[in-house]
């Protein structure tokens, strides 16, 4: 059974910094782009970082540049979202997807596989 799941999330205060993983099993990683996305409550959607199969490439969304790293470990088959200087803003539930092809596309169109999401909250 294909699966991906997210770990790492939780409640932060504004400037902290968290680290999510998505974990993949029934399945290799090393041949899919991974992107993050997001939902905060009454928004759509939307691509928040994405990383190519290699992890040579990666894109990010503009609210989060020089804020939030991706990253693969293709042995470990999981990749992490680093998420520093936290802003209430960033609050949603972050979803992990894998997509059947090289590129970092940071849309969600090309994602077969979905993880459950995990929410993080960024409040004083």
């Amino acid at each position: 059974q294909l699966q991906l799941v997210e770990s790492g999330g939780g409640l932060v205060q504004p400037g902290g910094s968290l680290r999510l993983s998505c974990a993949a099993s029934g399945f290799t990683l090393d041949l899919y782009a991974i992107g993050w996305f997001r939902q905060a409550p009454g928004k759509e959607r939307e691509g928040v970082s994405c990383i190519s199969s290699s992890g040579g490439s990666t894109n990010y969304l503009d609210s989060v540049k020089g804020r939030f790293t991706i990253s693969r470990d293709n042995a470990k088959n999981t990749v992490y979202l680093q998420m520093n200087s936290l802003k209430p803003e960033d609050t949603a539930v972050y979803y992990c997807a894998a997509a059947a092809t090289v590129q970092a596309v940071c849309i969600a169109a090309p994602y077969d596989y979905w993880g459950q999401g995990t929410q993080v909250t960024v409040s004083s």
